[in-house]
């Protein structure tokens, strides 16, 4: 959906600091959880920040109490309606999830999460799919798919094995549990928790670090860390060989060696 077929919206606020574009989750009233249109609003801020070279770090975060509670399930797209056929959840995937988690995997530019109070469901591994994950000490994440008898979604059946392993996964999947963010750090599946009152400052340093290096490096550093649990040591290596060979054909790289032989803070343009 591009950005002229969509209506003027406030669920998703963009502003810009500095080379780190900031999304903030907005209907903190729901605790931000999505709608269909939420959702569309997102993936194109997303898709805006992809194709705006000035932009070289996006950092999402959720504005209220909370920052995202998973799926609105009052959105008329998947609510059940008596005496009406159920309607087709897979629908929502298809259109929304799918293309967000995507977009997510692809973005161009580092993407740091600020998770403030509770992450659940699509929200919980919306926050999962970024790059960086730094939350509030209050925060907690939750996979509350199985109270209402579904999976995880929004990429969180790939993600979750992945991250904390297969045991910690099924617990979480299959139970439904509140994981407080101390917990979600000390298991691997977050970057770091941080006193409340730390996080926004904590959030935007981590963006504003990111957005000084070299963008393309980072970008396939993301690449070959998720394409090689994929494959095997050979394959990896060559992986390896044949991404170090374009990225030392990038300026970045004659910028950083240059720099540090000069003794200078390098000037990274690459994305």
């Amino acid at each position: 959906m591009s950005q002229s077929t969509l209506p003027a919206a406030d669920c998703v606020l963009v502003a810009q600091e500095g080379a780190v574009r900031v999304l903030t989750l907005n209907r903190p009233q729901a605790l931000n959880a999505f709608t269909a249109t939420m959702l569309a609003h997102l993936r194109q801020a997303l898709d805006d920040a992809a194709h705006d070279r000035a932009v070289r770090a996006v950092l999402v975060s959720g504005a209220g109490r909370a920052f995202c509670a998973g799926q609105d399930l009052s959105d008329p797209l998947i609510k059940p309606e008596a005496d009406q056929p159920p309607k087709d959840i897979g629908h929502l995937l298809d259109h929304y999830y799918i293309p967000l988690a995507l977009r997510l995997r692809s973005m161009p530019v580092p993407v740091v999460c600020a998770v403030n109070g509770v992450a659940a469901g699509a929200g919980a591994n919306f926050a999962l799919g970024c790059d960086l994950v730094v939350a509030a000490q209050s925060a907690s994440f939750i996979q509350a798919f199985s109270k209402i008898g579904l999976i995880p979604d929004c990429g969180g059946s790939w993600l979750l094995t992945r991250l904390v392993g297969r045991a910690r996964a099924r617990q979480l999947a299959l139970l439904g549990d509140k994981l407080p963010a101390d917990q979600a750090q000390s298991w691997g599946l977050i970057a770091r928790c941080v006193p409340d009152d730390q996080l926004a400052a904590e959030g935007m340093a981590l963006a504003q670090r990111l957005a000084a290096m070299p963008t393309k490096a980072l970008v396939e550093t993301r690449r070959i860390l998720d394409e090689a649990l994929e494959l095997n040591l050979e394959d990896a290596l060559k992986l390896e060989a044949r991404l170090q060979s374009q990225l030392g054909f990038a300026h970045d790289y004659q910028e950083g060696v240059n720099a540090f032989l000069d003794k200078r803070a390098p000037q990274y343009k690459d994305r």
